[in-house]
């Protein structure tokens, strides 16, 4: 099996991406990073994430018609490939394995 190995930011963007499912650009990429992972997020980093993801075929995208609203700017969206639906699934088998092994790990309580 040839593996896909992913960092874990390029992770979440991978997952980001399927999540917004054909509304995944830029800004709500980042909006979307920041709330459910408590991570301060640049937009650079998101772009620079989705660049290689793509490079690596796991991602594709296309330019959206244009908005008044972003000045008449067109947004470039992103959806998950084939290979990265792939990966993804590889990934939560992966993990899955490991937390399925876990049995008596002790539950943490989070006390303020």
């Amino acid at each position: 099996m040839n593996r896909n190995y992913l960092g874990e930011f390029e992770e979440l963007v991978l997952l980001a991406v399927a999540v917004l499912d054909g509304q995944a650009y830029g800004v709500a990429l980042l909006h979307e990073l920041t709330e459910k992972s408590g991570r301060q997020v640049r937009l650079n980093q998101v772009h620079s994430a989705l660049q290689r993801l793509e490079e690596k075929g796991m991602l594709r995208s296309a330019f959206g018609e244009p908005t008044s609203e972003r000045g008449g700017k067109r947004k470039r969206v992103f959806t998950v490939t084939a290979l990265g639906q792939r990966t993804l699934h590889e990934i939560q088998e992966v993990r899955s394995s490991f937390w399925g092994r876990l049995a008596n790990f002790p539950k943490l309580s989070i006390t303020g």
